[in-house]
């Protein structure tokens, strides 16, 4: 591979100052870099449990240019297997979804349990001589490590990552608020699949912390009465979080207690009592006393959640959502957005149909947010990929003083109940803190 340290010398400590090189988002030698330092070695969600409830249940997911077929075999495990067959590297499984015992490689026949096991091949005596020419006693490739987190299954391509449990860290305090409502866990539905012209890097960032566009890029939204806030500007009075490999958003609520907060963004009050008695108390309390109720958020490198609570149109109440998604790198300008609806399996029927339209209205495909955001970002990619982006270095200081004194000081624990680094106010701490988690890997031998 080539040597990349002439283009990487100071890349961290430049990133560490909060200026950013422009050409980072339409780079072709950073991403192959990527691919290896980051993506390679880096926890990456490929499905979520609900998925693949039954024994046979399956999917198939890339992790960037790798294939795996992540399947429920009969005794109830999770696997990831690299979609290759042993024999001439055809993909055993071209169905993206489905139910099976066995694969079968559509090349030769070579055939699979969905445990990975080699079974059977076609004129095994004859073209090999049986076990004394190739034994069967053989698998499919496995990833290197699998593991799961409140049914998000993740994959790690690095045989000497860490734990996940470590990866994730203190980030888990807050990943509970996206995918831990009751006992019974959540139940997704999707992934719907669109490419962009854009760098995945962006949508990371955006989800990680941007409150400052939503009152210019989202001011339409607002206008239109489909938020009960009166004004965007409103974001400005949430905080913005981080702790150790991911951090994001939250607004700011009216007074009141646990449940008349929660009652506000539009729950029910069974859903109430099942995440009273699923979430500690030191997370109810960001929510109950401090006020703070969750919004977007991003865990390095590329995974991100949406929490909002828009009005359905012909009605004046608020309905909740969240959505789950997934900026998988195609290049160094196209991303394929992996967009996933989830909500407690435990909520009423009407509830998960009603949330599922807010979702689709807000943040699927066609959804308004996502016009919005997909034309800045496709905009910021092409200007990134000229010879002019080189030379320049974008500022991502917003908080910050000359000298380096923030603009705004951290929340206090009295002020704010959750773990890491929480503070009031527009600024770019958790765009500095992912672009300093990117930077370190990247430039890593």
């Amino acid at each position: 591979m080539t040597d990349h340290r002439v283009a990487f010398d100071g890349l961290v400590d430049t990133v560490r100052r909060g200026m950013v090189p422009a050409h980072i988002y339409n780079d072709e030698e950073l991403f192959a870099c990527e691919k290896e330092r980051l993506f390679g070695r880096a926890w990456m969600f490929v499905a979520h449990e609900s998925e693949i409830p039954h024994d046979g249940d399956y999917v198939v997911r890339r992790v960037l240019d790798d294939s795996f077929i992540v399947a429920r075999d009969a005794n109830g495990e999770v696997r990831a297997m690299f979609n290759m067959c042993l024999h001439r590297g055809m993909q055993v499984c071209r169905a993206e979804m489905g139910n099976a015992s066995n694969f079968r490689c559509p090349y030769h026949g070579w055939t699979y349990r969905n445990t990975g096991r080699l079974t059977g091949l076609p004129f095994h005596r004859d073209a090999y001589g049986g076990d004394a020419g190739f034994t069967k006693n053989q698998t499919l490739l496995p990833a290197p490590h699998i593991a799961t987190y409140n049914g998000l299954i993740f994959v790690n391509l690095d045989a000497d990552a860490e734990p996940l449990a470590g990866y994730l860290g203190d980030f888990r305090f807050y990943l509970d608020f996206y995918t831990k409502q009751s006992a019974a866990g959540l139940q997704v539905r999707g992934p719907q699949r669109w490419r962009i012209k854009a760098n995945w890097k962006i949508g990371a960032e955006n989800f990680a912390g941007d409150m400052y566009h939503t009152p210019h890029t989202h001011a339409s939204i607002v206008e239109i009465g489909l938020f009960r806030e009166p004004k965007a500007q409103k974001r400005k009075d949430g905080a913005t979080y981080w702790a150790h490999r991911g951090g994001g958003t939250t607004y700011k609520l009216p007074p009141g207690t646990f449940e008349e907060r929660m009652r506000y963004v539009g729950y029910p009050d069974d859903m109430i009592s099942r995440m009273t008695a699923v979430w500690t108390p030191q997370q109810r309390r960001v929510i109950g006393e401090d006020g703070f109720m969750f919004s977007a958020a991003t865990c390095f490198p590329n995974l991100s959640f949406v929490h909002n609570w828009p009005k359905l149109p012909g009605r004046e109440d608020v309905l909740p959502f969240i959505s789950i998604r997934q900026w998988q790198p195609i290049s160094q300008n196209e991303t394929e957005v992996c967009s996933w609806f989830a909500v407690d399996a435990a909520a009423p029927e009407q509830f998960k149909q009603n949330s599922y339209r807010a979702y689709l209205m807000c943040f699927g495909s066609t959804g308004m947010f996502e016009q919005d955001d997909v034309e800045n970002w496709v905009s910021l990619t092409t200007t990134a990929g000229g010879s002019m982006a080189r030379r320049l270095l974008l500022n991502s200081r917003m908080g910050l003083l000359a000298d380096d004194t923030p603009l705004n000081e951290a929340l206090g624990a009295e002020s704010f109940h959750g773990p890491g680094r929480a503070q009031v106010g527009y600024n770019e701490y958790n765009q500095r803190e992912l672009l300093k988690l990117w930077a370190q890997q990247v430039a890593s031998a």
